[in-house]
């Protein structure tokens, strides 16, 4: 089972799939973050908060055969969680790495995180954590007038990929970013929606593009 609705996580705390208990991965975030093994987690590693968890994919999975690539798929049939995937890309097994990059990322469309070792996998997890503390707590004190998700705006990788439209600088992506709030809607804009922000000529070069 995926247990997907069924785990509560604490605000602040990760717990650990008891299949963890003693690995280098869970050492690292002992002291780091308030961490609780559970057993009956299902096809998941770490919760990190009720809707965010993580599938930890060890260089000796990946070496092991598809077994893996069974559990994401069920996984992502089964949950409503957003299920982020971090895999131990080394040596060994970065012969695997494209094909687990095309079945995650284009496949399942989820989010996929290589690290070098597990204990660069529990920095990744205690900053992760950290962002997942920060949005429980945007959430409690969500404001419904302010609506538009501004934080989008000071992420540079946003701004980059808006200014690769033909026809968009850096100022006119700022203003496309600002209007729309997130690239997922500027996709979804109407001609007349986009004509409003950057005017006819740059609005069907965007909506063509």
């Amino acid at each position: 089972p995926v247990t997907s609705g069924s785990i509560v996580v604490p605000y602040g705390h990760v717990i650990g799939n008891e299949k963890w208990r003693g690995s280098e991965v869970a050492q690292r975030l002992q002291g780091k973050v308030r961490l609780i093994f559970e057993d009956g987690l299902g096809l998941v590693d770490f919760h990190l908060s009720n809707r965010t968890c993580i599938l930890l994919i060890s260089e000796a999975d990946l070496v092991a055969g598809d077994e893996f690539k069974r559990r994401l798929v069920r996984f992502r049939n089964a949950s409503s969680l957003r299920g982020i995937v971090i895999v131990e890309k080394t040596q060994i097994s970065d012969q695997y790495f494209l094909a687990v990059q095309k079945l995650v990322v284009l496949e399942l469309g989820m989010v996929l995180l290589p690290v070098a070792n597990q204990g660069e996998a529990s920095q990744l997890i205690i900053q992760l954590v950290s962002f997942c503390v920060r949005e429980q707590s945007r959430d409690r004190s969500a404001n419904p007038f302010l609506h538009k998700p501004r934080a989008q705006l000071a992420e540079p990788a946003v701004l980059q990929a808006v200014q690769h439209i033909p026809g968009v600088g850096k100022t006119k992506a700022l203003l496309l970013l600002q209007h729309f709030g997130s690239i997922h809607r500027l996709c979804n804009a109407s001609i007349s929606e986009l004509e409003q922000v950057v005017g006819q000529t740059v609005a069907q070069q965007i909506y063509t593009f």
